[in-house]
């Protein structure tokens, strides 16, 4: 074949989680993360086209973002947009001039429900308001198939933000000695039996999904959120934290959900896992897939909310020393070489019997940033349930706050908003008992 004919000269296959990601799309799943940017009020409205130009002049350092994927092959493929326009990708999306709050959220709610153009580059920014307290935000939509939560914020802080002056970056894990097939063997089914071989009872989560979906978001301090967890016996995360403050707002709101007052049984949550730094030559800003997960039981039935967060931190703490989130990404990939066995694997570990709930947390910016000069006053993040999981959950840092956003079919579960106001009264049982 000639080179100029050669498909591969100008095309690059998606990578097999990438694809596996696309495939999921359907009617009911949309297939991509929002992250919301809440910028400062101001006098004056955020100029589209100057915002337009801004990105346009910085997307040649992502690649991707100028490429749509190609489905008429048998393998997906990304290919260059030849008819690409900035404007189909920033512009501004009309709101209401009512409660500023009620407003934004459902203008979210409503992005989180369309499905991205097929035949362009997957990713959108679209400017809401102004509300009629001057504020703004940027949702940045972004299809799963070209990039986790990581990679989503290396986007933006690549074509998006303003530029910053960044603390000094975290030392590399460095990758840890390949294993040898015979003790690979002997790992891998303790990792198995802790993360999955669990079926409990039916999840109160496990309920058809539409094409639906309505947001709600809470907010927590970051500096109060890693005092709680220094202040216990054996240092808990900030993500055991957070697991720990979910658990009682779920808690309660479902026990207030449940017409018969009935508190329900044992809740796992999946933590979704970054492995982007494991790779040789991967880091945390590569676009794409590098996820495993790890399942842990919230113990949201737990009154005491200091036992509950003790509890959440021992647990985590095995699963991280036994390193269970890579010994499960190994296993899904080497399963996914054989015919049926992958599909029937993932299908296990998506159970609603096995998990109940899905909770990310990715790190944000750890200083301030800003957009066209302004700052960006909160940040949230959201990604969409799945059937059988009808909540979603997503945490996301910004300098000095943890954005936690709840996604749902309101259709499935109504009063997500009231699920938002119990986890922002779980946070404060949970600070007034460390405090004590």
């Amino acid at each position: 074949m000639d080179r100029e004919d050669d498909p591969d000269r100008h095309s690059e296959r998606l990578e097999p989680d990438d694809a596996r990601i696309l495939s999921l799309e359907s009617a009911v799943i949309m297939g991509h993360t929002l992250k919301l940017n809440v910028l400062d009020p101001a006098a004056t409205v955020l100029d589209v086209d100057s915002l337009r130009n801004s990105v346009a002049a910085r997307l040649a350092r992502e690649p991707r973002a100028t490429q749509r994927v190609d489905t008429s092959a048998p393998d997906p493929r990304w290919v260059e947009a030849a008819d690409f326009d900035i404007a189909d990708h920033v512009r501004r999306r009309p709101c209401g001039h009512g409660d500023s709050r009620a407003e934004l959220w459902r203008s979210v709610s409503a992005l989180m429900a369309e499905h991205l153009d097929r035949a362009k580059p997957l990713w959108t920014f679209d400017v809401i308001g102004p509300l009629a307290d001057g504020t703004e935000a940027i949702a940045a939509r972004v299809h799963h198939a070209m990039a986790d939560g990581i990679a989503a914020v290396a986007f933006l802080d690549s074509v998006l933000w303003d530029a910053h002056a960044a603390p000094p970056s975290a030392t590399r894990r460095v990758p840890a000695a390949e294993p040898s097939r015979l003790g690979e063997a002997r790992r891998l089914p303790g990792a198995l039996l802790r993360e999955l071989c669990h079926p409990g009872a039916a999840s109160p989560l496990d309920r058809p999904i539409t094409g639906s979906r309505e947001l709600a978001f809470a907010v927590a301090p970051l500096a109060e959120v890693k005092a709680i967890g220094a202040s216990r016996p054996t240092r808990a995360t900030v993500n055991d934290v957070l697991l720990a403050i979910v658990g009682g707002g779920l808690h309660h709101w479902l026990i207030r959900a449940d017409r018969a007052g009935r508190a329900h049984g044992s809740v796992r949550a999946q933590i979704p896992v970054s492995l982007h730094q494991r790779d040789a030559v991967g880091s945390s800003g590569q676009l794409g897939n590098h996820d495993s997960f790890m399942n842990v039981d919230l113990h949201h039935d737990e009154a005491d909310p200091l036992v509950r967060l003790d509890r959440i931190r021992a647990d985590t703490a095995q699963r991280k020393r036994l390193d269970d989130a890579d010994e499960l990404y190994d296993l899904f990939h080497a399963l996914g070489r054989v015919k049926h066995v992958g599909s029937a694997a993932r299908r296990l570990a998506g159970s609603s019997r096995e998990f109940a709930v899905s909770i990310s947390n990715v790190p944000g910016p750890s200083v301030p940033v800003s957009v066209a000069g302004r700052r960006v006053a909160q940040l949230f993040s959201s990604s969409e349930p799945a059937l059988h999981h009808a909540l979603r959950i997503s945490a996301i840092s910004n300098a000095n706050d943890i954005g936690i956003g709840l996604c749902t079919d309101p259709t499935a579960l109504p009063e997500i908003a009231a699920l938002a106001k119990c986890i922002e009264a779980s946070y404060s049982a949970l600070r007034d008992a460390a405090r004590a």
